[in-house]
C-alpha cells in the first residue's frame, strides 16, 4: 500500500484545512491579489499620471541644482528619502514622515504631483498589501496571517498524495459529479501551483519580519556580523557641492545606479546612497555609500554582492515577491499567482457546499 495520511491524523488535518481556507483564505485571497496589482505599480502610475512620464533624464548639473533645491525646500517639511529619476520614472520622487509622496520635474524642480496618503487606489493597495490598513499592529496580524496560510499550504499536499502510481490520475480535472469537479480542480491547480504560490507566500511572510530574517540567515550560514555604518559627523551650514559629491558616489561602486538618497541633518551630517550594483536583484539596490557632503569624501561603503550568502538570500526576498527580477515572465507568474488564491478560496467551497448539500 502507498504511503497516505490515514484515520484520525488525516480527519484532524482535513478539517484543520477546511477551517483555514473558509477563514484564513478570504484574507490571503484579498492579499494575493492586490499582489497581483501591485506587480505592475510603476506602469499602473504612469498611466494613472501621464505627468510623470515623457521626461528625459537629467544630466550632471540639472542633479546638482535639483537636490539643492530640494535640501532647501523640501528637507525642512519631515522629508525622509529622495529616488533620483531613471528610466522606469523618470522624475524625482520624495518620501515624506506623513506618508506622503511628491514628484518633481527632473531637470527644473519644480512640483509636479502630490500624493497624498492613501490618497489614490494605489496608496489604498499598497497599504493594504504591507499593513493590511492598520499601521503597525496591521503588520503583525499580516505576519500571523502568513504562517497561517503556508501551514494551509503544507497541509493540501499531506491530503493530496496518492501515492507514487496514482500521482498522473489523481490529477486529472473532472466535470461531473460536482464534489468531484470542484475537488478536482481545487486539487489539480493546487499541486501543479504550489511550488510558486509557496515560494511567494514564504517571500511575503519573511518580509514582515526583515530584519529577524536577515539574522536568522546570517546564523545559518556562519556569516560574520554586517559591518556598522559609519560614526555619525556633526551638521555644517556651508554649501555642498552636489556635482561632487555625486560623482564620489559613483567612483565608490563602479557600475552601480545611484537610487534614493538621504539628506544630511542636524543630528547626523552623513549624505547616504543606496545604490543598485551590477548583479543586484533588489530594484533600489541594498548597497550604501555614505559621504561627507561638504568635501565629497566616501566615509564608507557597502557592496551588496559582496555579501554573504544568507545576506544575499534575504536581499533576494523583496524582488522575488514583488516580481522585480526575472523581466516580464516572472512579473506575470507573479500576477497569475496572485489570482489564484481567490480561485482556491471559491473552488474548495462550492466543494464543501456540494458535498454538504450530498450529504443532506
Amino acid at each position: 500500500m502507498p504511503w497516505r495520511l490515514r484515520g484520525r491524523t488525516r480527519q484532524w488535518l482535513q478539517r484543520l484545512h477546511l477551517w483555514l481556507g473558509l477563514s484564513v483564505g478570504m484574507a490571503y485571497a484579498l492579499i494575493a491579489l492586490s499582489g497581483s496589482l501591485l506587480a505592475w505599480q510603476q506602469p499602473w502610475l504612469r498611466m494613472a499620471y501621464p505627468q510623470l512620464t515623457g521626461h528625459a533624464l537629467p544630466d550632471a548639473a540639472q542633479r546638482a541644482a535639483v537636490l539643492a533645491r530640494i535640501a532647501t525646500e523640501w528637507q525642512p517639511q519631515d522629508l525622509r528619502a529622495t529616488d533620483l529619476p531613471l528610466p522606469g520614472l523618470p522624475v524625482w520622487q520624495l518620501y515624506f514622515g506623513d506618508g506622503a509622496r511628491r514628484y518633481l520635474d527632473p531637470a527644473s524642480g519644480e512640483l509636479l504631483l502630490t500624493r497624498a496618503p492613501r490618497g489614490d487606489a494605489l496608496q489604498v493597495l499598497l497599504e493594504w498589501h504591507t499593513h493590511l490598513l492598520g499601521g503597525e499592529t496591521g503588520k503583525e496580524l499580516l505576519g500571523m496571517l502568513g504562517w497561517l496560510v503556508l501551514c494551509l499550504l503544507a497541509s493540501g499536499p499531506l491530503l493530496w498524495w496518492p501515492g507514487r502510481r496514482h500521482v498522473a490520475a489523481s490529477l486529472r480535472p473532472h466535470a461531473q459529479p460536482s464534489t468531484r469537479r470542484w475537488l478536482s480542480w481545487h486539487r489539480s491547480t493546487g499541486v501543479l501551483a504550489l511550488p510558486l504560490i509557496l515560494l511567494l507566500s514564504l517571500t511575503g511572510t519573511l518580509m514582515v519580519y526583515g530584519k529577524g530574517t536577515g539574522r536568522l540567515l546570517g546564523a545559518v550560514f556562519a556569516e560574520a556580523p554586517p559591518p556598522s555604518p559609519p560614526a555619525p559627523i556633526a551638521w555644517r551650514d556651508a554649501p555642498i557641492d552636489w556635482t561632487a559629491a555625486l560623482a564620489a558616489a559613483e567612483r565608490a561602486l563602479p557600475g552601480a545606479a545611484l537610487h534614493r538618497v538621504t539628506l544630511p541633518e542636524a543630528r547626523n551630517g552623513q549624505l547616504v546612497i543606496r545604490a543598485q550594483a551590477p548583479g543586484e536583484w533588489h530594484q533600489v539596490g541594498r548597497s550604501t555609500i555614505w559621504l561627507d557632503p561638504w568635501n565629497a569624501s566616501v566615509l564608507g561603503h557597502l557592496d551588496a554582492t559582496a555579501s554573504g550568502a544568507g545576506t544575499r538570500m534575504n536581499n533576494a526576498v523583496y524582488p522575488l515577491h514583488s516580481g522585480g527580477v526575472g523581466g516580464m515572465p516572472w512579473r506575470a507568474l507573479v500576477t497569475a499567482a496572485g489570482v489564484l488564491p481567490p480561485f482556491f478560496l471559491v473552488t474548495g467551497f462550492l466543494f464543501w457546499r456540494a458535498r454538504m448539500k450530498r450529504r443532506g
